[in-house]
């Protein structure tokens, strides 16, 4: 079987794989207005004929570079009446107590491009008050004319019961098909509003910019005739299909440093090291992870 991993740094990309029974690898630089080209170029590098390839593995560092560099879409949120400014309070928790300095994090989205909709499901997802339509219909033509390029839905305990959410999205949709539309249900079906919405509105602000290059990488792959699969790392190390990938870009976040651990587990396990710490540094962001008995335990990723 012909594999072969591609990942995407913020100054390099880099290949290794397994083809025909030998190692190939490659290294090129990283082209940040278009990544696909660093693809293209290590794959020819490395000597690799698309037609004979059965899979090829990707990890890339764009969707927290986009979150760190704060170059994502215009991004606007939809919430329940009454619940406007849960994403800007979040939680009361002092992460640092005794940094003076410490500041919360930023919300992606600014409160003027927050808007509520009138209604209302239980914990139990009990209908209390219906979805108002038309409030719907208006926040679409008011987002057409503000250039808003991608929406977050999240509404209060659409959880229990994601018919609202659900049709929230069928009317943005039908009014804008190529309007990034991420609703919470879809992302993370799980109670705390908070981290529903803060998740949800990740992938809404980075969910253009992955969404058009992994289009572009699929092209590519597919023009020149690879007909296998095109697996896209996870966060929690595992992979997904780039269909997937496409629908819930928040789930690559760290997919770029997570396939460097790993590795370095399995290189620590080889040499029958218990304890390691394997440490990546990158063109943006380095990480760092405690291996133990060949598992990474914990993942950081700070800016550079």
């Amino acid at each position: 079987m012909n594999v072969v991993g591609v990942d995407i740094g913020g100054t390099f990309t880099d290949l290794v794989g397994c083809v025909e029974g030998r190692i190939v690898t490659s290294k090129t630089s990283t082209v940040p207005a278009d990544p696909t080209r660093g693809v293209t170029e290590s794959l020819s590098l490395a000597g690799c004929e698309m037609p004979t390839l059965d899979e090829l593995l990707h990890g890339s560092t764009i969707a927290i570079n986009t979150v760190l560099e704060k170059k994502g879409a215009r991004t606007a949120l939809i919430t329940t009446r009454g619940f406007r400014d849960t994403y800007a309070i979040g939680r009361g928790n002092r992460i640092e107590a005794f940094n003076l300095f410490f500041h919360r994090p930023k919300p992606l989205i600014p409160r003027e491009l927050t808007f509520e909709v009138t209604e209302r499901v239980s914990a139990r997802g009990e209908v209390l008050v219906a979805l108002a339509e038309d409030e719907v219909a208006s926040l679409s033509k008011l987002f057409a004319a503000h250039k808003i390029e991608a929406v977050a839905v999240c509404l209060l305990h659409a959880y229990a019961n994601p018919a609202h959410e659900r049709r929230i999205g069928e009317i943005l949709r039908a009014a804008d098909p190529d309007r990034f539309v991420t609703l919470s249900h879809e992302i993370v079906r799980e109670y705390r509003e908070y981290e529903r919405t803060s998740t949800t509105a990740i992938n809404a602000f980075v969910g253009p910019r992955v969404q058009g290059y992994l289009r572009r990488l699929e092209g590519f792959l597919r023009g020149e005739a690879f007909e296998g699969k095109i697996n896209i790392m996870r966060s929690n190390g595992g992979v997904m299909s780039i269909a997937l990938a496409q629908e819930q870009p928040v789930s690559m976040m760290e997919s770029g440093p997570v396939a460097g651990m790993i590795g370095a587990g399995r290189l620590a396990a080889k040499l029958g090291i218990a304890r390691a710490i394997g440490f990546d540094m990158g063109g943006t962001t380095a990480k760092a992870s405690l291996i133990t008995d060949g598992a990474p335990a914990d993942r950081n990723a700070c800016a550079k």
